[in-house]
């Protein structure tokens, strides 16, 4: 029997962003094995098909012991399974899982689902994981990019893999994420909604900023509020905006669209995206959104139409564009949220994106 492996760094995140994919394979008749350093999503998985097998790994931090430990834990792991393929996910994967597939001589297919901040800051660092990826993925059988820019810029560096695809990221599933109603509020009160990490990169002092002077403006006209997990350096100033009334902080939800379903607009003010899942799945709701002007956003906003975009890193002009939201009327927005379902159905069902991988996947074992 056809055997997949895949390697990935959250079992949320595969679930929510690419289950259809392993339940492809399974349709396809592949035995799909999920490597994860969590189990919050085990049980669906398990539920489904796919065997599960627990695989440490340090997601954020640069530790040379126990990034070799993941390294020599993928090639155990290849050896025992023996797959037909091995797919791999996100950066750690996809580097150890990577020289791992290319020791063993086994045939593998990588995604690049963003670029991390080491790519802007450059430095030793930068040489570092360029040199990294260059020995990882040289094998690739195919590499996936989510917008074309992370495939520009893997390029200009001369990280190659034997055949690089650019597919509009991870796609929306527009069944599970269907359209709705447009909120008609009876209190007149607009509410904007961020979901992610509360981070630098992700936009969190613009976003907080542009929070407090709209609520100067428009008093409790206007609501905030964020959805996700924080980093530690921003539980002050988390909870001094809740303090002073004009934020609110929601912690991590398994199920996102009841959130999105209420809001008037979502807001999405990230420094760099792969593609970004949550501006498809708002759109698919067929909510307006207002994101940074950067790939992985832009690509999923129809200018002025869906939404509003903005120059990244600059309070400012999110506070603008958030100003300009708020002077639409009622039909304005909603012909802006049709418009959002409108351009994720066209370009962003996720089915199409499976089966461009299920292609790839089938053509390197036959």
């Amino acid at each position: 029997m056809k055997k997949a492996l895949i390697l990935a760094n959250s079992s949320s995140g595969l679930y929510d962003f690419r289950n259809e994919l392993l339940l492809g394979l399974m349709d396809e008749g592949f035995e799909v094995v999920v490597s994860l350093p969590d189990d919050l999503k085990n049980k669906e998985l398990n539920d489904e098909g796919c065997r599960v097998v627990h695989t440490d790994i340090n997601r954020r931090g640069v530790n040379p012991v126990q990034d070799l430990g993941l390294l020599f834990s993928y090639i155990k792991l290849i050896k025992k399974e023996k797959p037909s393929v091995v797919i791999t996910y996100t950066i750690k994967p996809n580097i150890y899982g990577g020289v791992a597939c290319r020791f063993l001589r086994v045939p593998y297919v990588s995604t690049v689902t963003g670029l991390g901040t080491t790519f802007e800051r450059g430095g030793v660092l930068l040489k570092l994981i360029v040199f990294m990826y260059k020995t990882a993925l040289k094998k690739c059988r195919c590499l996936f990019f989510q917008n074309s820019h992370n495939k520009d810029v893997f390029e200009s560096h001369g990280i190659k893999a034997k055949k690089h695809v650019v597919v509009n990221g991870s796609g929306v599933n527009l069944d599970k994420h269907k359209k709705e109603d447009y909120p008609g509020h009876a209190d007149d009160v607009t509410r904007f909604l961020y979901i992610g990490r509360i981070m630098k990169e992700k936009g969190t002092d613009e976003y907080l900023y542009a929070a407090k002077e709209l609520h100067k403006k428009y008093g409790d006209r206007v609501s905030f509020a964020g959805i996700g997990y924080f980093d530690d350096e921003y539980e002050d100033k988390v909870k001094e905006a809740q303090e002073e009334g004009y934020f609110k902080m929601i912690s991590y939800q398994p199920d996102i669209h009841p959130y999105i379903k209420e809001s008037d607009a979502i807001v999405h003010p990230s420094y760099h995206e792969g593609m970004s899942n949550v501006l498809m799945e708002a759109s698919a709701t067929g909510r307006p959104v207002i994101a940074s002007d950067i790939s992985g956003c832009r690509e999923i906003v129809d200018k002025d139409k869906s939404g509003f975009l903005f120059a990244p890193r600059d309070k400012e002009a999110l506070l603008q564009a958030l100003d300009r939201f708020m002077a639409l009327n009622i039909n304005e927005r909603k012909a802006m949220g049709e418009a959002a379902r409108s351009y994720v159905e066209q370009k962003f069902d996720r089915s199409s994106i499976i089966l461009t991988y299920i292609n790839e996947i089938k053509e390197i074992i036959i």
